[in-house]
C-alpha cells in the first residue's frame, strides 16, 4: 500500500502539507461513544464569527482551486462543503461511524479528510493529473471520466478515487459496513497547516484507539519525504 503526490502536483502547490493515517481492524460499531457533538460544536463556534468562506483553511483551498482553473464557488473542497451544510442545516448526516467521525473532525479543523477502504484501492494511490482515460465511480453508482489535467487520486488500475482533488470522493473505495482497513488522507495549504495537520491526525488516532481499540500509524508527507508505504 502506498500514497504519494506526483512531483508535478507538489511543484504547482508549494504550500501543500499532507498527512496520512493507516489503521486495521476498524470494522463494526465503535465500542465507545464518538465525540461528534463536541467536534461539531467546535465547528459551529468557528462559524459563529462568519461563514466558512472566511476561514484561512478554506481560503487556501479556494486559491488552489482557482490555480487549477476551477471556479471555487462551484467546486468546493470537502471541508468547505461540510461546513456549508452544517451552517445551513444545523447538522451533518450520519453515514457510517467512521465516516461520521472523519466528517466531524474535518468540520472542526476546516481541513479536508478523505477515508479510503484499503482493500479497494488496488495497492496504492498517487495524487496526479488525469490523462482522461481513468474511470471514476460516483457514490450513486454512475461512471465518469475525469477531465485531462484534472487532479485525481489514481490507483495503478486506472481508477480515480477522487475527482478535482479534494472536491469529490469516489464510490470505488468509500467506507462500507465490511471495511476493515483504512487509509485516511489529510491535506491543507493554509499558513498553519504544518501544525494543524499533525494535530488533526492525532485527534483521529486517539479516537480510533479509544473507540475501536486499534492502533494507527500516521505520517506527515513533505517534499523531502513525499510518500507513505505500508506492507498490507
Amino acid at each position: 500500500m502506498y500514497f504519494q503526490h506526483s512531483p508535478e502536483v507538489r511543484a504547482e502547490h508549494p504550500p501543500l502539507v499532507a498527512g496520512v493515517l493507516y489503521a486495521e481492524g476498524v470494522a463494526g460499531e465503535p465500542r465507545a461513544e464518538l465525540p461528534l457533538a463536541d467536534l461539531l460544536a467546535q465547528a459551529r463556534q468557528r462559524l459563529a464569527a462568519g461563514s466558512e468562506a472566511g476561514l484561512a483553511e478554506i481560503q487556501a483551498w479556494r486559491r488552489a482551486f482557482a490555480r487549477m482553473g476551477l471556479a471555487p464557488t462551484r467546486y468546493r473542497c470537502a471541508s468547505e462543503s461540510l461546513l456549508r451544510r452544517l451552517r445551513t442545516t444545523g447538522d451533518l448526516p450520519r453515514v457510517h461511524p467512521l465516516v461520521d467521525l472523519g466528517n466531524a473532525v474535518s468540520a472542526a479543523y476546516a481541513i479536508p479528510v478523505g477515508i479510503l477502504d484499503v482493500d479497494r484501492v488496488g495497492g496504492g494511490i498517487e495524487v496526479r493529473h488525469a490523462r482522461g482515460d481513468e474511470r471514476y465511480l460516483t457514490l450513486s453508482g454512475a461512471e465518469e471520466r475525469p477531465d485531462p489535467g484534472e487532479v485525481i487520486f489514481a490507483d495503478p488500475h486506472g481508477r480515480a478515487h477522487a475527482r478535482r482533488w479534494t472536491n469529490r470522493q469516489s464510490g470505488w473505495s468509500a467506507v462500507r459496513e465490511e471495511t476493515s482497513t483504512v487509509l485516511v488522507v489529510v491535506e491543507a495549504m493554509h499558513d498553519s497547516a504544518a501544525t494543524d495537520v499533525p494535530r488533526l491526525l492525532g485527534t483521529l488516532a486517539a479516537e480510533l484507539d479509544r473507540a475501536w481499540k486499534v492502533p494507527a500509524r500516521t505520517a506527515l508527507l513533505t517534499s523531502t519525504a513525499p510518500d507513505f508505504r505500508c506492507v498490507t
